[in-house]
């Protein structure tokens, strides 16, 4: 599979204004140009809070195919701009059809489930592998044999239902136990629980920054081989819920968010400093803290990995894409099954 790998532009400057020059996209700042690239090296936007776009710049993004999303400061999102849609009509007749049926609906969920929890297994053992600490070692070793077995029980079930139930519960068996997997700055990244909307401390912070923008990429997938991302299998159905997307981005959550947040903390790349806590309680990154998320994000996006269903390396930011085109093979009946992402 060859393909041009174009990057996000991400704009976090608050009263920045972007604009279109030419062919060239340039960012101001206090009545200074802070940035310009060719427009063709973009393959999206992505915006944070007070930021401005020029309709013109607006007007070549959709009718190029690139979208433009608006997200808070701490990441949630809040709108996308995107051109007409496209894609063939039959393959989205077919995305709801599969959606109706019972039986197709819970195989296909059953996959994205049993992805996401072999790789959220594959973490725990490789920290229990490198950790130093005999006992963390040993619990994380129990939690990792704990998902196995959720697997199991997954591979049994007759309903979405107990679906969702099984994925639920390897994802607390596996949050149980990711505070041993931090091994640096303990105090100040000290987890408890998963907690989001809003966030309550700074390793949920993390999290919640990097998810709402891998769920941006997983939507952008979804629309690119022209699948509804409102209509997903795992996740219900809700107005204004992207559920296609928030089932790709399953399988990617250990392996491209957590690794991510985990890294960027054990390596010290981010620090107690780089955060605030607002009104209420709310922790979120400062600008300082997101642009640190952000390069990292698309640096690990550039990584090489392999994938069980193409045999040369492919790099991690583009597998989101191929899973899409995966499930749009198996919608239209070239594959029996959906097959998830596994890193061999």
């Amino acid at each position: 599979m060859t393909r041009e790998f174009l990057n996000t532009l991400y704009v976090m400057t608050q009263g920045a204004y972007l604009r279109l020059e030419a062919e060239t996209a340039k960012v101001e700042a206090d009545g200074k140009v802070v940035l310009q690239t060719p427009l063709h090296h973009i393959g999206s936007i992505v915006v944070f809070g007070d930021v401005m776009l020029s309709q013109q710049l607006m007007h070549k993004c959709v009718s190029e195919g690139r979208t433009i999303a608006f997200m808070s400061l701490n990441g949630r999102f809040l709108a996308r701009v995107v051109g007409p849609v496209t894609g063939n009509v039959l393959l989205r007749e077919q995305q709801y059809e599969a959606r109706k049926d019972e039986n197709r609906c819970t195989r296909i969920a059953q996959a994205i489930a049993a992805g996401k929890i072999h790789n959220m297994r594959s973490v725990l053992r490789r920290a229990a592998r490198e950790s130093e600490d005999e006992s963390r070692k040993a619990e994380l070793t129990e939690a990792a044999e704990l998902l196995a077995t959720n697997l199991e029980q997954l591979a049994q079930v007759e309903g979405l239902d107990e679906v969702r139930g099984h994925e639920g519960q390897a994802t607390a068996n596996y949050f149980s136990v990711f505070d041993h997997m931090i091994l640096a700055q303990r105090t100040d990244f000290k987890f408890m629980s998963r907690n989001r909307r809003p966030p309550r401390d700074r390793v949920n912070a993390l999290l919640s920054f990097v998810y709402a923008i891998l769920l941006n990429d997983c939507v952008s997938a979804a629309e690119g081989v022209g699948l509804d991302p409102q209509l997903g299998y795992l996740h219900s159905i809700r107005s204004g819920r992207p559920a296609l997307g928030l089932d790709l981005m399953e399988e990617f959550r250990p392996v491209l968010g957590d690794r991510l947040v985990l890294n960027l903390i054990n390596r010290r790349q981010i620090s107690a400093e780089h955060f605030e806590v607002r009104p209420g309680n709310v922790v979120m990154l400062n600008e300082e803290g997101r642009k640190i998320v952000l390069t990292a994000y698309q640096r690990r996006k550039q990584k090489e990995v392999d994938h069980p269903l193409v045999k040369s390396k492919i790099l991690l930011g583009l597998v989101p894409h191929l899973q899409a085109r995966i499930l749009a093979r198996h919608l239209r009946g070239d594959s029996r099954d959906y097959i998830p992402y596994h890193p061999r």
